[in-house]
C-alpha cells in the first residue's frame, strides 16, 4: 500500500513550531474533541547534562531532517513511519519540520487522549530510536495530524465518511486553523496491513473494532459438506420410508397370522397363550400378550433386524475412502512447485468429491493467475517503435554502445534489457524534435507515478577508464502497481533514474545528472478517466502536466490544431499500439503539455477545493483534471508484458473445454484487468465485451437493460425468464434466443456498479447477462463483492462454485464457495489456511479438477450406490424369509453372521476401489478434458442410478432366498444350515458383483476383492466350529454336498445375470464418453503393453 501523495498541508502552518498537539477522533457522525498531553521518554528523563542526553541533543541539531528544506506549499505530504497492527485503522497526514530545536523538543511515547465523551489512551510505536530516524539520509518525515505548537491551544477536527467496505476509497478533510485539508485513500492504514519503506507513524484512529473496513469485509466461515453426501441423504431418506414400510407389513402380517390361527395359538411352540406343563406356571400367560401387543412387538423387532438398511458404516466408509484419496493427491508429484517448494494440501477431507462437479471458477487475478512480475518490452517514441531487440548491459557492453559504459552511482535491482538504438539516441547532443520527446518521453515515465524508490549499498563499481571507485546504490522501487514500478525500472534503464521521492518533490538522475522537480499535485488514475496525471515544477520554473493512460483515453485529449507531422506521429503511434495489443501486450500512452502561470493558478484553486471536498469528491477532481488534461502533445506509447505463471493459457483453455465457466474477480484496474484476460487466452480478440460502469442504481439498471438487449434477451423484473436449463447442469447449455451470428460475448463489471446491483434488486438482471456470457471479469471489486458474486451463482443455481486466490482479500470468496483453493504465493498465508486445498501453481488446478476430481467423484459415487446395495440385497433376503415363516422375525443367520456382513465381510473391498480404483488413466483425462461434463451432469450418481440399483437389488435378493429354497424344499436341512448357505452365497455375489464393475485391476484390489470371499468362509468354518453356538457342525455336512456348490453357483449367475446384460447392452449400444475413451486407450496401448505391464502396475 502507497502511502506517498496524501493529503496536502501547505508548510506555513508547521514553520517556527516545535511541538505536537493533537487534533480529534471521529467516529461514525460523533466528534471527540482531544487535547494531548506528552510525555518524555526515558532517554529524555535522564537530564539534558548526562551523556545520553547532550548525545541525542547533538543528533538533532546535526539530523538531516533539521537541514531539510521546506517542499512546496501546494505539495502532498507522505507518510513515514509505522503504526500499532492492532490500533484499527488510522490515517496519517504527514508534515516536515524546518528545524527540530534540541533544548525545546519533546519526544513522547505515550498519548493520552481526553475525550469529551470518552478517554482512551494510545500507544505510539517507535520503529526505531529517535537517534536512527534522524540520522536517515532520507527526508526525515514526521506523520501527524496534529499541529507543532507548544503554545497553541487550538484544536483540530477530522471530518469523515460513515464506516463503509469500500477499500479503495476514503473521503474526509481535517480542518485546522481555519484551514481545511484532504484526506483521501492515501492517508489512511488500513486494519492488518503491513506498511514497509517506513520506520514509524503517529495516527489518529477513524475506525476501530467491527466498523474498519476490514472487519466490514470479513464474514464468518461457513461449514462445507460435500454435495454428493447431500444427495446421499436424500436417498438414505428413501431407504428410511422403505424400511418402516417393511416393518409395517411384517407388522400387520403377523397381526393378520395371529387373529387367523388364534385357536390353535396353544399348540404352537412359541405363541401359545399358556403354559401347558405341570408345575408352579401352569396356566399362566406364555410369551403372548394379545394381538395388539404381539403387532407392536413385531415392528420393533423387524426394526432391529432390517436396521442394516440404513448404510451407518457408510460414512465412515467414506471418511476411510476420502483420507486415502487425499493422500494420493498430497502425493502426485506433478502437483509440486519446485519454486516455492510447496506441495499440494488437502485441507479438508469431506469435499473430495466435489472437485469432480465443479461448473463456475472464481479466480483472483494478480498473483494467481500472474506472477506479479512485469517487464518493459516495446517503446513507440516520436512514432518510432523500438524495442524489437533487446540487449542486456553486458551484452551491450561487448558491443560498445553508446551510453552502455556510462559510469554510474545507480544500479537497479533486477536487470532490464533496452533498444539499443534508442539508448544512443538519449544520450546524442542533439536538439531536434525526436531527441526533445525522446528526453520528455522518459521523464514522463520517470515523474508520473506513485513510486517509492528504496535505495541500499551494494559496493563498489569501478571504471574501465577511471583510476578510483565509487560506492554504487542498489535501487529497488515500490508502488502499488506492478507496471508502474516495470516503468520506472525502464526509465532508469535508459538513464532517468528516480531515486528520492519526497512529499512534495521528486529528484530524477538523467545520465549522471541530478534533476529536482516539484510535485504540485498528482490526479491518480480512475476507472472514469483511464488516465492519471501529475503537475511538476521543472528547475527551470516551468510547468508541466505530464499524462499517461489508456490509448482510448489519452488520444482523445490530444490538440486538435496539429500539423501534418503531428497527424503523421498519431498514426503511427496508433499502428504501434495495436501491434503491441495483438502480441498481448499491455499498452499505455504518454503525453505532455506546458501550464501557463493563470491555467496553473486556475487549477490550484479548483484542486484544493475539489481535494477537501465530502461530497462527490471524485466527480470533482474528475472536472479538476479536465483543466490540465487537454489539447496534450503526444509523446509516445508503452508496451508492458505482464508474466503470466507457467501454464495458465492452457489449463485455461483446458477448463473450458471441460464446460468449466472461468470468471476472474479482481481488485485491479479494469484496463489490466482486460489485457490479463487476453495474455491468459480468457478473452478472445474477436470477442464481443459488455462493460458495465455505473455510478448511479439508475445508470446501472439502464446499461443492465442495454446489456440484454444486446444479448437478445427479454427484459424481465424478476429475471432468468429466458434459462430453462436444468439447475443442476445435466445440460451442457442454455435455451438462448437465436441469433444469426452467435458471436461470443464477455462481460466486464467494476465494483462500484456491483455496489448497487447486488445490493439493490438488480441481481436477477446481472444474472442473466452473466450466465449467458462465455466470460466475466469483475474489477476493481472489494473481497465481500467477490463473495457476493459466487453467492449469485450458488444461491441461483444447484452448480458447483470453486474459487482459487492467494491473498488475505480473496479469504471471504474461498469461504463463500463450495470448493475453495489457496495458492501458496507471496502474499502471505491467508488464503491458505482459509482454504479446503492449496497448491503452489494455478496451471495445478487442471490436474486437480480434471483427474483427481473425475477419479474422486467416479469412485465415491459408485461406492454410495454399492453400499446401498449391499446393504439392501442382506436385508431383503431377510425380509423373504420372514415372510416364508409367518412373519415371525426369526433369523437363519446368527448375530455374528449379521455383524461380520459389513465389517469384515465386504467392507475391505469397498474401501480399496474406492480409493484405487480409475477408469481412465490421467493422459487420457487430460486428453480429452469433455469427459470431465460426467461430473457437473451427475452421470456417476443420480436418483434414476439409485432406483435402477434398487430394482437390482430386488431380483438378486429374490434369487439369494429363492433359489436355496426350492432347491432344498424336499430335503430335511435345517434353518442354521440353510443361514449358512445365504451367508455364504451373499458374500459372494456382492463381491462378484463389485469385481464386474472394477475398471483398475491391481494386486492390491485381487486380495480385498477375492480375500473377502475367503476370509467370510473360514469366519462360516470358525463360527460352526463353536459348540456353544447353535449352528454348530453345520458347515461341515453341507460341505460335503455337491448341491451346496452347486447352489451357490446357480445362485450367483441367476443373481448377476441381469447385471451382466445390462452392462453389456449399454456399452455396446449407448456407450458413454467414459466407455469410448476406455476403447481407445486399450487399443492405444496394444497387446504388447499387456505382455509386458507387471502385475499391480498402475495406468
Amino acid at each position: 500500500m502507497s502511502h506517498v501523495g496524501g493529503g496536502s498541508i501547505p508548510s506555513k502552518i508547521i514553520q517556527q513550531k516545535e511541538i505536537w498537539n493533537p487534533l480529534c477522533i471521529t467516529t461514525r457522525s460523533k466528534m471527540y474533541f482531544c487535547t494531548l498531553k506528552h510525555q518524555r521518554p526515558k532517554c529524555m528523563e535522564e537530564g539534558r547534562n548526562s551523556p545520553a542526553g547532550r548525545e541525542l541533543l547533538s543528533s538533532l541539531d546535526n539530523s538531516p531532517a533539521s537541514r531539510q528544506p521546506l517542499p512546496h506549499p501546494s505539495g502532498s505530504f507522505g507518510a513515514l513511519g509505522i503504526s500499532r497492527p492492532d490500533a484499527g485503522e488510522s490515517f496519517n497526514s504527514a508534515v516536515t519540520t524546518k528545524r527540530l530545536h534540541s533544548l525545546d523538543s519533546e519526544f513522547f511515547e505515550e498519548v493520552s487522549l481526553q475525550c469529551a465523551t470518552q478517554p482512551s489512551k494510545h500507544l505510539v510505536s517507535w520503529g526505531s530510536s529517535a537517534k536512527e530516524m534522524l540520522h536517515n539520509d532520507n527526508n526525515t518525515t514526521f506523520s501527524a495530524s496534529f499541529d507543532i505548537s507548544r503554545d497553541s491551544g487550538n484544536l483540530g477536527l477530522i471530518r469523515c465518511e460513515q464506516p463503509n467496505r469500500n477499500i479503495y476509497e476514503f473521503t474526509a478533510n481535517m480542518e485546522f486553523n481555519g484551514q481545511k485539508f484532504s484526506l483521501s485513500q492515501s492517508n489512511i492504514v488500513l486494519r492488518g496491513c503491513q506498511l514497509k519503506n517506513t520506520g514509524w507513524i503517529i495516527g489518529v484512529v477513524v475506525y476501530a473494532g467491527q466498523e474498519t473496513k476490514a472487519m466490514l469485509n470479513s464474514a464468518a466461515s461457513p461449514s462445507k459438506r460435500s454435495k454428493l453426501e447431500a444427495y446421499m441423504n436424500r436417498e438414505t431418506l428413501w431407504l428410511s420410508i422403505f424400511l418402516f414400510m417393511m416393518c409395517l407389513v411384517v407388522a400387520v402380517g403377523m397381526g393378520l397370522w395371529l387373529a387367523r390361527y388364534e385357536n390353535q395359538l396353544d399348540y404352537l411352540p412359541y405363541y401359545r397363550k399358556r403354559y401347558l406343563t405341570p408345575g408352579k406356571d401352569y396356566g399362566k400367560r406364555y410369551k403372548f400378550y394379545g394381538i395388539p401387543m404381539e403387532i407392536f412387538f413385531s415392528f420393533l423387532s423387524s426394526i432391529i433386524v432390517f436396521q442394516i438398511m440404513i448404510p451407518i458404516s457408510l460414512y465412515i466408509t467414506m471418511e476411510l475412502v476420502r483420507i486415502g484419496q487425499s493422500y494420493f493427491m498430497i502425493g502426485d508429484r506433478h502437483m509440486y512447485d519446485s519454486s516455492s517448494n510447496s506441495r499440494f494440501q488437502c485441507r479438508s477431507l469431506n469435499i473430495n468429491e466435489d472437485l469432480g462437479q465443479i461448473r463456475y471458477v472464481f479466480s483472483d487475478k494478480t498473483g494467481t493467475l500472474t506472477e506479479n512480475k512485469m517487464e518493459f518490452q516495446r517503446a513507440s517514441v516520436n512514432g518510432k517503435s523500438y524495442g524489437g531487440s533487446l540487449l542486456t548491459a553486458d551484452q551491450m557492453q561487448e558491443e560498445n554502445v553508446s551510453g552502455a559504459t556510462t559510469n554510474k552511482r545507480w544500479k537497479l535491482k533486477s536487470t532490464i534489457a533496452v533498444d539499443s538504438e534508442l539508448l544512443e539516441l538519449l544520450h546524442k547532443d542533439l536538439v531536434g524534435d525526436e531527441r526533445i520527446a525522446a528526453h520528455e518521453f522518459f521523464l514522463a515515465l520517470a515523474a508520473c507515478n506513485t513510486v517509492v524508490p528504496i535505495r541500499t549499498h551494494d559496493g563498489f563499481s569501478s571504471s574501465t577508464d577511471c583510476q578510483f571507485s565509487e560506492d554504487v546504490e542498489t535501487i529497488d522501487y515500490q508502488g502499488e502497481s506492478p507496471d508502474e514500478q516495470a516503468l520506472v525500472a525502464a526509465a532508469s534503464a535508459y538513464g532517468y533514474t528516480l531515486f528520492e521521492r519526497t512529499s512534495g518533490h521528486i529528484v530524477i538522475d538523467v545520465n549522471g545528472e541530478k534533476l529536482r522537480f516539484g510535485v504540485l499535485g498528482m490526479h491518480e488514475f480512475d476507472s472514469v478517466r483511464k488516465r492519471m496525471s501529475v503537475v511538476i515544477r521543472f528547475p527551470n520554473n516551468a510547468v508541466k502536466v505530464l499524462v499517461k493512460g489508456a490509448d482510448t483515453s489519452v488520444l482523445s485529449i490530444l490538440a486538435k490544431d496539429s500539423g501534418m507531422d503531428d497527424r503523421a506521429r498519431r498514426a503511427a503511434t496508433q499502428s504501434h499500439l495495436t501491434e503491441y495489443s495483438s502480441q498481448g501486450l499491455r499498452t499505455l500512452v504518454i503525453a505532455a503539455r506546458d501550464l501557463t502561470e493563470e491555467e496553473l493558478e486556475l487549477w490550484q484553486c479548483k484542486f484544493d477545493d475539489a481535494s477537501t471536498s465530502l461530497t462527490d469528491r471524485a466527480a470533482k477532481l474528475r472536472q479538476t483534471a479536465a483543466l490540465v488534461e487537454c489539447d496534450l502533445n503526444l509523446l509516445g506509447a508503452t508496451a508492458i508484458e505482464d508474466k503470466l505463471q507457467e501454464g495458465v493459457p492452457e489449463a485455461i483453455e483446458s477448463l473450458r473445454q471441460a464446460g468449466i465457466k472461468v470468471w476472474v474477480l479482481t481488485g485491479d484496474k479494469q484496463e489490466t484487468a482486460i489485457s490479463i484476460g487476453l495474455s491468459c487466452k480468457l478473452l478472445a480478440p474477436d470477442m464481443e465485451q459488455i462493460i458495465i460502469n455505473g455510478n448511479s442504481e439508475n445508470e446501472c439498471r439502464k446499461l443492465l437493460a442495454e446489456a440484454k438487449a444486446k444479448c437478445g434477451l427479454k427484459p424481465s423484473n424478476k429475471g432468468s425468464q429466458y434459462l430453462t436449463c436444468n439447475k443442476n447442469a445435466e445440460m451442457d447449455h442454455l435455451e438462448r434466443p437465436e441469433r444469426k451470428e452467435e458471436a461470443p460475448i464477455s462481460l466486464i463489471i467494476d465494483g462500484n456498479s456491483l455496489v448497487y446491483i447486488l445490493e439493490k434488486e438488480l441481481e436477477s438482471e446481472l444474472f442473466d447477462i452473466a450466465t449467458y456470457c462465455k466470460v466475466v471479469l469483475c474489477c476493481r471489486v472489494a473481497p465481500l463483492q467477490k463473495a457476493g458474486i459466487v453467492d449469485l451463482i450458488k444461491s441461483r443455481t444447484d452448480d458447483m462454485t470453486l474459487a482459487i486466490g492467494d491473498g488475505a482479500n480473496d479469504v471471504s470468496m474461498i469461504q463463500m464457495a463450495d470448493v475453495g483453493v489457496g495458492i501458496c504465493g507471496q502474499e502471505g498465508r491467508q488464503a491458505v489456511m482459509a482454504s479446503d486445498f492449496a497448491m503452489g501453481q494455478f496451471r495445478f488446478l487442471n490436474r486437480l479438477l480434471l483427474v483427481h476430481g473425475h477419479w474422486n467423484y467416479q469412485r465415491m459415487g459408485y461406492l454410495v450406490l454399492y453400499n446401498f446395495y449391499r446393504n439392501a440385497v442382506f436385508v431383503l433376503m431377510l425380509f423373504w424369509y420372514i415372510l416364508f415363516t409367518a412373519f415371525s422375525t426369526t433369523s437363519a443367520l446368527t448375530d455374528w453372521s449379521s455383524v461380520l456382513y459389513s465389517v469384515v465381510y465386504t467392507s475391505v473391498p469397498t474401501i480399496v476401489v474406492g480409493i484405487l480404483d480409475k477408469d481412465l488413466s490421467h493422459r487420457t483425462l487430460l486428453r480429452y478434458p469433455k469427459i470431465y461434463g460426467v461430473g457437473y451432469r451427475h452421470e456417476a450418481y443420480n436418483i434414476r442410478l439409485f432406483w435402477v440399483t434398487m430394482a437390482d437389488t430386488l431380483w438378486q435378493s429374490l434369487v439369494l432366498f429363492g433359489i436355496p429354497v426350492i432347491v432344498y424344499k424336499e430335503s430335511t436341512i435345517d434353518i442354521w444350515s440353510m443361514g449358512n448357505l445365504w451367508t455364504v452365497a451373499v458374500v459372494i455375489i456382492v463381491n462378484v458383483h463389485l469385481a464386474m464393475d472394477v475398471r483398475r485391476w491391481v494386486s492390491i484390489t485381487h486380495i480385498a476383492v477375492w480375500g473377502s470371499v475367503i476370509v467370510a468362509f473360514a469366519c462360516v468354518v470358525v463360527l460352526d466350529s463353536i459348540p456353544i453356538f447353535p449352528n454348530y457342525g453345520t458347515i461341515y455336512h453341507l460341505a460335503k454336498s455337491p448341491t451346496y456348490w452347486l447352489t451357490i453357483f446357480l445362485t450367483i449367475v441367476i443373481g448377476l445375470l441381469p447385471h451382466f446384460l445390462f452392462k453389456l447392452v449399454r456399452h455396446h449400444f449407448w456407450p458413454s464418453d467414459i466407455q469410448i475413451a476406455r476403447e481407445a486407450e486399450i487399443l492405444r496401448r496394444g497387446p504388447d503393453y499387456w505382455l509386458s505391464k507387471p502385475v499391480g502396475g498402475s495406468s
